[in-house]
C-alpha cells in the first residue's frame, strides 16, 4: 500500500536516505523543490511549507505543495511529487503544474504511475482542471507514466537554460 503525505519532521531519516541516494547515483531530484539544495531535511521541510503560500512562497516562486510518496509496510520514501498551484511564465512552457521523481532503486516498479494517479485528485482540489507535465525527451518511464495517466502529447520545446528538450503532456482531471 502507497500513500502520499506532506513532510513533517518525522520524515526527516527517511528524506535523508532519499536525498543519499539521489546524490550517490548523481541523479537529479526532480519534483523535491530543491531538496539538493538543502543540508538539513528540516531547513527543506521548512521550505517546503513555505511554498504552500502565496503569503509566504519565496519570491520568484509559485504556491506548491509537497508530497512523499511512502510504503506503508516499511515508511520508504519511493517518490516524491511536487503540485504547483499554478503557472508562471517559466512552468507554462518548460515546467509545468507537477514535477516527480522515483528514487533510483526503486524504479521500473510502478511508482511513478500511482504517485502521479493519487496526485490528480490534490490538482483538481487546488481547482486545477487540465495538468501540465513535462519530461525530459527521452526519458521513456516518465512518459508511459504520464501517458498511464491520461496525458496527451501537445508539443516538445527546447530549455535553453539547461539545454534539454521537454516534451509537453496535459491531462485533464475529471
Amino acid at each position: 500500500m502507497m500513500m502520499l503525505m506532506e513532510p513533517t519532521i518525522e520524515h526527516v531519516r527517511q528524506i535523508q536516505a532519499y536525498q543519499r541516494e539521489f546524490l550517490d547515483c548523481g541523479d537529479s531530484m526532480d519534483g523535491t523543490g530543491t531538496l539538493g539544495r538543502f543540508d538539513s531535511p528540516e531547513e527543506w521541510i521548512e521550505y517546503a511549507n513555505a511554498c504552500k503560500t502565496p503569503e509566504t512562497v519565496p519570491q520568484g516562486r509559485v504556491p506548491a505543495t509537497q508530497y512523499l510518496f511512502l510504503r506503508e509496510d516499511d515508511r520508504k520514501i519511493v517518490g516524491m511529487i511536487q503540485i504547483r498551484h499554478y503557472l508562471n511564465e517559466y512552468l507554462e512552457k518548460y515546467g509545468g503544474h507537477i514535477g516527480y521523481s522515483v528514487v533510483p532503486s526503486e524504479r521500473r516498479k510502478g511508482y511513478a504511475a500511482q504517485m502521479l494517479g493519487q496526485a490528480l485528485p490534490k490538482c483538481k482540489a487546488l481547482g486545477i482542471d487540465r495538468a501540465l507535465i513535462t519530461c525530459v525527451r527521452g526519458n521513456e518511464g516518465s512518459r508511459r507514466t504520464i501517458l498511464k495517466n491520461g496525458g496527451v502529447y501537445e508539443s516538445t520545446v527546447y530549455e535553453p537554460n539547461v539545454g534539454i528538450y521537454l516534451e509537453r503532456y496535459w491531462i485533464d482531471i475529471p
